[in-house]
C-alpha cells in the first residue's frame, strides 16, 4: 500500500508540475485574468462606481454580494453541524468527572493572566478596526471575526473555558451568528424595499446622508459587521466543542 500511495504521489506530482508551463507568467498583463473585460472593469471602475480604495472588498461585498452572504450561511450552517455532531448533553459517570477536574485543573499563572488581560483589548480594538476599515485597507468582516473569535479562545486558554463563556454564552452563540446573516440578508431586503434589487446598494441613498455612491460604500461597511457577527460566534463555538469534548466544561 505504500508503494502504491509513493507512486500516486510521484504521478500526481509530475501532472501538476507538467501544467506549469502552461501557466501565464507572473504579473503579465496580457493574461487571461488581467485582459478579461470583467477584471479591467474592477480594476478601472471599482473607486468611481462605489468610493471603496480596496478593489477586493468591493467585489466580495458589492459585485459578488449574493456569493459572500451565502459563504456567511455556510460558514453558520458549518456551526451548526459541528456542534450537532461533537456536543454532549445529559449525566455522565462521576468518576471520570472527577478524574477530568483533575487533569484539566490549572493554577491562575500571574504572568500569562495579567500579559493575556492587557493583551485581549488589544486584539479586540484592532479587530473592530479590521472590520470598521476593510472597505479601504486590508481587511474586513471575514479577517476580523476570526481575530475577535482569537481574543476569546486566548482568555479561554489563558484562565478556563467558563471565563470566556461568560462573555459568549452558548445559548448565544448561534444567536450571535444568525444575526449576522439577518444584518446581511437586512440590508438586501432594505433595498428592495425601497424598489431596487437585492443588495443594490446604491438606493440606500434615499434613506442616507449620502450620494448613491457614498451608499455602497456604506453599506458594504454594514454587511461586513453582520459577516464578523457570524464568523466570531462560530469560531469560538468550534473552539469551544472541541476543547472540551462536547461538553462545553473546561478542556483543553
Amino acid at each position: 500500500m505504500k508503494a502504491l500511495a509513493f507512486i500516486a504521489v510521484i504521478l500526481t506530482g509530475w501532472l501538476l508540475m507538467s501544467a506549469v508551463s502552461d501557466f501565464p507568467d507572473w504579473g503579465d498583463p496580457a493574461s487571461p485574468a488581467n485582459s478579461y473585460r470583467l477584471s479591467q472593469h474592477y480594476i478601472t471602475e471599482t473607486f468611481p462606481e462605489t468610493s471603496v480604495p480596496n478593489m477586493v472588498t468591493a467585489v466580495l461585498a458589492d459585485y459578488r454580494g449574493y456569493d459572500t452572504m451565502f459563504e456567511t450561511v455556510v460558514i453558520f450552517t458549518a456551526g451548526i453541524a459541528i456542534i450537532g455532531i461533537l456536543r454532549r448533553y445529559g449525566p455522565k459517570d462521576e468518576s471520570v468527572l472527577k478524574q477530568q477536574a483533575t487533569i484539566y485543573k490549572k493554577d491562575d499563572d500571574l504572568i500569562i493572566s495579567t500579559t493575556c488581560r492587557l493583551v485581549i483589548p488589544i486584539i479586540q480594538l484592532f479587530a473592530l478596526y479590521v472590520v470598521a476599515h476593510g472597505h479601504h485597507s486590508p481587511g474586513g468582516g471575514f479577517q476580523g471575526g476570526v481575530i475577535f473569535g482569537a481574543s476569546f479562545i486566548l482568555l479561554a486558554l489563558s484562565r478556563d473555558l467558563q471565563t470566556a463563556q461568560k462573555w459568549v454564552p452558548e445559548n448565544r452563540i448561534l444567536k450571535l451568528a444568525g444575526t449576522g446573516i439577518f444584518i446581511y440578508a437586512g440590508f438586501g431586503f432594505l433595498c428592495l424595499a425601497l424598489g431596487s434589487n437585492f443588495l443594490d446598494y446604491q438606493i440606500l441613498h434615499k434613506i442616507m446622508p449620502a450620494t448613491p455612491i457614498e451608499a455602497r460604500s456604506h453599506a458594504m461597511l454594514g454587511v461586513e459587521i453582520g459577516v464578523a457577527f457570524t464568523v466570531t460566534a462560530v469560531m469560538f463555538s468550534i473552539y469551544s466543542n472541541l476543547a472540551s469534548n462536547g461538553r462545553m466544561k473546561e478542556g483543553l
